[in-house]
């Protein structure tokens, strides 16, 4: 189906982008072959790595590609856990990590001009200097820019101020025919045409490359606190999160946290959580403009949590104490990560969440394999970790092989089927890629499916953009 990459077509690659941006040696090529997802059968090589420095390379590239009928995946910081940067099929991986320019943060606008390998981090760094905020922190601050728009990345202060989609207000984008076009721009709202770049966001590299984004910012909260609350049971806490809106109270974010995992951090980082107390905990971080405002939040919060079984309330309000508190939350999926083989991103109707958690406890115990869940209370994002382990007596114990390899689908299939019955979507915030791409039809309606077919095709006739991701 696909044409291999001949030395003649390696030299006219060369002639676009300089032989140091190419790699295509054995023991380099491999680190181009993955994403961050645990199993290494769905690993595969690419031919060649080309690494451009402009948009007008990543034209030229892709109008050669798109000539030769050679596949083409765009590859960000590879922080995906669903196989979605794979080059499943071979060919070039394009890799935007030299185009990695902040080219403006233009402050009267509020707004944010980047190229697609800028690294979160550093956007970060950039938008605070400037005295504005970025929302959107989808967890692994190494990921890039073209990466996080590619999947519509959320993370846990999407309650509050939404996920990347609600930031994106231009594109330059390069389509599998080399043909380079802009969307959108400086502007806070468009009536003009259909929405071409709310199409892109999420399309994980199928549908075109992003070569650069104009990014909304907002005006920096004066000040956040951290409130850690322990309960004995998650439906407590679950319950818990409904009352703050009803006192009009929107926290930045709100996170539900079994003790377990907890435990494990604790001992990974060599540093202590604020309280030992209860089984599960809500994170809650909020925001305001003043000191009295983020009192009134904290007290009504905490009254409304102690009415629906919250042990305590402690309160993380100093800079010092926010950053050990976030860094232990951060550093979970770090601290379990050798022994995880896949990490679920179920999203159900908030109110299910215990109900789904405590079918996710039930397949835990049948096939005697640790489940760790933990995620977004306020907006039903649930991050299920299938383990090769168990969790006995506060320590880990490993699983053979051929044991948790035989339980595995039977463990994934059991917890889509908890994720539909109750309303559900199999991806949140992490895409489909490869490895959820099986499972789509299972939520999705054939037509729906259909239509996701014929968008792509007028998009890249020749499917050489990312095939083999999000459906067949």
């Amino acid at each position: 189906m696909y044409k291999k990459i001949t030395p003649k077509i390696r030299k006219e690659i060369e002639e676009i982008v300089g032989r140091r941006n190419m790699i295509f040696e054995s023991d380099m090529i491999q680190d181009y072959s993955h994403d961050e997802f645990s199993l290494p059968e769905i690993a595969r090589e690419p031919e060649i790595v080309v690494k451009p420095n402009q948009a007008a390379e990543v034209a030229a590239v892709l109008r050669l590609a798109n000539e030769k009928r050679i596949p083409v995946t765009a590859r960000g910081g590879a922080t995906g856990l669903c196989g979605g940067c794979v080059p499943s099929e071979g060919g070039i991986v394009l890799s935007l990590e030299n185009m990695n320019r902040i080219l403006e943060i233009d402050e009267p606008n509020q707004m944010g001009v980047v190229e697609a390998g800028v690294r979160l981090m550093d956007f970060y760094r950039a938008v605070e200097e400037a005295g504005l905020f970025f929302p959107p922190h989808p967890g692994d601050e190494s990921a890039m820019i073209g990466g996080v728009i590619a999947t519509n990345a959320g993370g846990s202060r999407a309650v509050k101020y939404g996920v990347i989609r609600n930031y994106v207000k231009g594109l330059e984008v390069v389509l599998a025919s080399g043909d380079l076009i802009s969307l959108g721009g400086k502007i806070m709202k468009s009536s003009t045409g259909y929405n071409l770049m709310n199409l892109i966001i999420g399309s994980e590299g199928t549908l075109c490359v992003v070569t650069k984004a104009i990014i909304s910012l907002l005006p920096q909260p004066p000040l956040a606190r951290s409130l850690i609350i322990p309960y004995d049971e998650l439906e407590n806490a679950i319950d818990s999160v409904p009352l703050m809106a009803k006192e009009k109270i929107l926290p930045m974010a709100v996170e539900f946290i079994p003790r377990e995992v907890i435990l494990i951090t604790e001992k990974h980082l060599k540093k202590k959580w604020p309280c030992s107390e209860g089984k599960t905990y809500l994170l809650i971080i909020l925001d305001a403009s003043s000191e009295e405002e983020m009192d009134r939040l904290s007290e009504t919060i905490a009254e409304a949590c102690m009415g629906r079984g919250a042990i305590d309330v402690y309160v993380a309000d100093t800079p010092k104490k926010q950053e050990e508190v976030l860094e232990i939350r951060s550093m979970i999926y770090e601290a379990i990560k050798a022994h995880t083989i896949e990490v679920l991103d179920i999203t159900v109707p908030r109110a299910e969440i215990p109900n789904h958690v405590k079918k996710i406890n039930e397949v835990s115990r049948k096939f005697d394999i640790w489940l760790p869940t933990f995620g977004h209370a306020a907006d039903g994002n649930v991050h299920t970790h299938i383990m090769k382990a168990r969790f006995e007596n506060g320590e880990i114990s490993p699983v053979p092989e051929a044991e948790w390899r035989e339980k595995f689908e039977y463990v994934q299939r059991a917890l889509y089927d908890d994720c539909k019955k109750r309303g559900g979507i199999i991806s949140g915030e992490h895409g489909i890629g490869l490895v959820k791409k099986r499972f789509l039809s299972f939520i999705l309606d054939k037509k729906q499916i259909e239509i996701m077919r014929d968008l792509k095709k007028v998009f890249d006739p020749q499917n050489i953009l990312n095939p083999g991701k999000i459906f067949e």
